[in-house]
Parts: structure tokens; sequence; C-alpha cells
């Protein structure tokens, strides 16, 4: 029970700051975070497909809802959601991902963690950036805002991933 009230929080804090902060802050037209992808990337890795299937969907509604993206957010969420298990399968390894736990760094390894980090705030970017310019005569100023947002996505995650409770290099680090 305490993971979901832990959750609950860490969903809540990412919403408010992709709403409140990340949206408001004009850092540049190519830097736009999407921070809020940490809540699905965080879920525990025995949770079932579905159920990140579903607070995928709920956590994009919910932003579109509140930042007025007409669905972008629940397309890109979404996506991600459906492709975490194959990606944590493939970058991590499927005897890791059986054994549960949270994907943190001193779960996963720094350099595991990042990848499996990089690989789906690429995804989440890629699905959303491409999503709302929907024209292919910019596409290299929208692969740039891609990469550019991701990298600092990233980061953003990284430094979020700290809030949860047993997260933050303070469980048994493997090394890579």
């Amino acid at each position: 029970m305490h993971r979901v009230v832990d959750y609950t929080l860490f969903f809540l804090i990412m919403v408010l700051l992709q709403v409140f902060l990340f949206n408001n802050l004009d850092m540049s037209v190519y830097l736009h975070p999407l921070v809020y992808i940490a809540f699905a990337l965080m879920l525990p890795l025995e949770t079932l497909a579905v159920v990140v299937l579903l607070l995928g969907v709920l956590t994009g509604v919910r932003l579109d809802f509140m930042m007025g993206t007409a669905g972008l957010n629940t397309i890109a969420t979404a996506f991600t959601a459906v492709v975490r298990l194959p990606v944590l399968s493939l970058l991590v390894g499927k005897d890791e991902v059986k054994g549960g736990g949270v994907p943190t760094p001193g779960r996963l390894g720094y350099g595991r963690f990042f990848r499996y980090v990089g690989v789906m705030v690429f995804i989440q970017c890629f699905v959303f950036f491409t999503a709302e310019s929907l024209q292919w005569e910019y596409y290299h100023l929208t692969l740039l805002r891609v990469v550019l947002s991701s990298a600092l996505t990233v980061i953003l995650v990284w430094l979020a991933q700290m809030l949860l409770p047993g997260a933050g290099g303070r469980q048994k680090q493997h090394r890579d």
C-alpha cells in the first residue's frame, strides 16, 4: 500500500512540475522537457503491461486536459507505455525484468539505467514532437528539437527518480 501512496505523490509532483514549471519556462523552442514521463519509466518492473498502459493513457489525458494539447501527450505516453517492456527486456535483460524492483541506477547500474531512460525518453519525444509538427518540410528542425529535448529530459528524469523512496543510488548497485 505504501508503494501506491509513493507513486501517487510522485505522479502528482511530475504532473505539477510539467504543467506549472516546465511548460512555462521559455528556454528555447528546441528545449521542451517532457519530465512527466518519469512516472511511467519508474514504475516497478513487475507492473503488468496493461496497468502501465492504463496509467500512461491516464497521465497523457490528464496532461492534455491541463495543457490544452489535444491528445499529443496521450498519444506519446500510450506509445511509450506499450514499448516499455520490450525496450526494458532488450536493454536491461529479461532476467533483470523478471527480478522486479524499481528501475533506478541503484538497481540497474548507471549504464543500463541511462540507456533505458535515454531510449524511452527519445521515443516519447520523437512521437510527441512528430505528432505536434505533422509536416516533413522542416523535419530536420523537429529532429533537432527531439534530440535536445530528450537530452534535457533524461537529466531531469535522473533527478526526478531520486524523489522515489529507495532510489537515487541508495540500493545495492550493479556494475555495468
